[in-house]
């Protein structure tokens, strides 16, 4: 026997066009919510809380420029796999591409001597580039040849990614004077970043992320190919009818988004981490998937997504070392602003329906 439910989810005939746009501000707000009631149950005072995990890192220009150096990363991520997911491709595996883009550059990084012409920043930032796109390749050739799910594979590839980075710093790649812990030689000055703002760690790779960020408006705004990526993602029939290629989007796409990703590795390693080591990423591969979809899939919508979510990882930072919470509060802060997000978009999609009668019904 099964019991009729008296709810039931109903499709809305025209979702909200607003409504659409205004769900991750109200995601964002029921998060401080629960984020509050979080608080509270680990015996903090919630004003206190929220003042440490939200005001607090605001508060000077040092912590102004740490926003936006966390946000990096991710603004280059989320804007790669918003290439990926308005395409109807899956790619989960940012956070391989990152670290092999990280790899790469790190390692013509390591090339770098003191007589080394500051002409090696661009090639650390091609290098991390080709490395995270060809990563990407690996699922994109799968996909093309074999009709691979992306999804697993570009997830698998991220732990593949992972311990190929943990055996480089353990064995070929491992500082000779570093006493036997898991990582490479500091890189040398020239081959770090430059600091856009002295006094702070915030380097170009902040103004580099904008200016990708206005690129990738114009491609999906204003080019063929991001009318061809619209196409593909809604109506894969269509586009086949048009004759959009949809194994060129793929390709396009993979690598655009691996290529991204290598960018951010390699700003990572060459700007505040400035080596290799174990852990190069706390994860922005797989934040950014949430921040592209904060974003709504739009450009703009990506930088406002990317600051939200490193003011979670700096204010996650300041509430472990001033009120000794747990370094996890980060991660559920972004699973609670995910779930917040998908249940809101749920309900704007589909309405709650009362049901007249719950009659058992034969199983």
């Amino acid at each position: 026997m099964s019991l009729a439910l008296p709810l039931a989810l109903v499709p809305r005939a025209q979702p909200s066009r607003a409504l659409t746009w205004l769900s991750p501000v109200a995601a964002a707000v029921l998060t401080l919510g629960a984020g509050a009631l979080l608080f509270a149950l680990m015996g903090q005072d919630p004003l206190q809380g929220l003042r440490v995990f939200l005001v607090e890192p605001l508060a000077t220009q040092r912590g102004w420029s740490e926003l936006a150096l966390k946000a990096t990363p991710l603004i280059l991520c989320a804007l790669g796999l918003t290439l990926c997911f308005r395409a109807n491709v899956w790619n989960i595996g940012a956070e391989g591409q990152l670290i092999a883009g990280a790899i790469v550059g790190g390692s013509v990084a390591l090339l770098a001597t003191s007589a080394t012409s500051r002409a090696i920043v661009p090639a650390i930032l091609l290098a991390a580039a080709l490395g995270g796109a060809a990563w990407a390749a690996i699922t994109a050739w799968l996909r093309d040849r074999f009709n691979a799910n992306e999804i697993l594979v570009s997830l698998m590839l991220v732990y593949v990614a992972q311990l190929l980075l943990s055996w480089l710093v353990h064995g070929a790649l491992r500082d000779p004077q570093g006493f036997g812990f898991p990582q490479s030689k500091l890189f040398e000055s020239v081959a770090r970043m430059p600091i856009v703002i002295a006094g702070t760690r915030l380097h170009i790779g902040f103004p580099l992320a904008l200016a990708i960020t206005a690129a990738a408006w114009w491609l999906l705004a204003r080019s063929l190919i991001g009318f061809q990526l619209k196409v593909t993602g809604l109506a894969p029939l269509a586009a086949s009818y048009a004759g959009f290629s949809s194994r060129r989007v793929l390709w396009f796409v993979l690598l655009s988004s691996g290529a991204l990703a290598g960018v951010a590795g390699g700003l990572e390693a060459t700007g505040p981490v400035g080596q290799l080591t174990p852990t190069i990423s706390p994860g922005y591969g797989f934040a950014a998937i949430i921040v592209a979809f904060v974003g709504r899939l739009h450009p703009l919508g990506v930088v406002a997504g990317s600051l939200l979510m490193a003011l979670f990882y700096i204010g996650g930072e300041l509430a472990q070392s001033r009120l000794g919470l747990p370094s996890a509060l980060t991660g559920v802060y972004q699973g609670l602003l995910l779930f917040f997000l998908l249940m809101c978009d749920t309900f704007i999609a589909y309405r709650l329906q009362w049901r007249r009668t719950a009659r058992a019904t034969a199983a």
